[in-house]
């Protein structure tokens, strides 16, 4: 009997090999941990005793302003006015567009037009004492609501 493995016999093993390593990765990827895969999307804005409290901190490169709330509460705020997307400024009563001349206060609620609903906020889940905001599925509002803060 020659064992030899001739080069059709090889690849046909070589194949086998490699679809079976990727129907093994993808049964393994489909029953892991969902919470530890869904935390790595997320943006960690910092501890949540480094931000004081009725200020808001812009975070440019992740296109959001984290609100801190009189109350200790927080908001990830988009940084783009709901009327025509131009980035808004914020100050210490809210934000400005430059564009149109829109206004928000500090939880985003629209205090003049040309604007008609509130800015966009992101989720934020409070893990280990960090802030993580999901930058990747911003939520469209009409008005704020107080069940939209997150609290420490």
């Amino acid at each position: 009997m020659d064992n030899r493995v001739n080069r059709r016999s090889f690849i046909k093993k070589t194949i086998l090999a490699i679809v079976s390593l990727e129907i093994g990765y993808l049964f393994f990827d489909t029953f892991r941990s969902k919470t530890t895969k869904n935390d790595k999307l997320l943006f960690n804005a910092g501890k949540t005793n480094a931000f004081e409290k009725n200020k808001m901190y812009p975070f440019h490169s992740v296109k959001f302003y984290l609100s801190v709330l009189e109350d200790g509460g927080i908001l990830a705020l988009s940084i783009k006015c709901t009327h025509l997307g131009c980035i808004v400024q914020a100050d210490e009563k809210g934000f400005l567009c430059p564009c149109h001349a829109s206004a928000f206060n500090k939880r985003g609620e629209v205090l003049s037009p040309p604007a008609v609903r509130a800015l966009d906020i992101f989720p934020i889940k409070i893990k280990n004492g960090e802030i993580l905001v999901d930058i990747h599925h911003p939520i469209k509002r009409q008005a704020f609501d107080k069940t939209q803060i997150t609290y420490a």
